[in-house]
This record gives C-alpha cells, structure tokens and sequence, in this order.
C-alpha cells in the first residue's frame, strides 16, 4: 500500500487548507492553491505587509547602551 498526499481531486492534498482564500491546498503550490493566491502572498511579503512594527529608539538610548559597553571593556 503506497501512500499519497494527494486525492482525487486533481492533485489537492487532504486536509490542507490555503491560508489566503480557505480552498484545499494544491501539491504545485503547497501550502496555497493556487499561483494567484501564492502571488498575493508574495506581494504581500514584497510589500512589507508582514514586517514587524517597531517603536522610535531615542539616539540618547542609544548613546548611554553604547557608552555602557564600553566602561566594561
């Protein structure tokens, strides 16, 4: 008995699901299914749409980390 990922439904796996539409997951363009949505996925990474957001550093901070490291050395 071999084992496979895919069904009968035209090389869909089982049980996956595409992150950006909910449709079952094609083996082509795992974990997606299909190039369109693994192109809105890739505008999005291009985009910066997935960058995590990060606070304003006040140059003070900075200036006292800087200075701090170098009276250990």
């Amino acid at each position: 008995m071999t084992s496979s990922n895919s069904d009968a439904s035209g090389g869909r796996r089982a049980g996956g699901i595409c992150p950006e539409c909910g449709a079952p997951t094609a083996d082509h363009y795992t974990p997606f299914c299909s190039k369109r949505c693994a192109d809105i996925d890739l505008h999005r990474w291009l985009a910066g749409g997935y960058a995590i957001p990060a606070g304003d550093v006040d140059d003070a901070a900075l200036a006292g980390d800087e200075g701090a490291g170098q009276a250990e050395r």
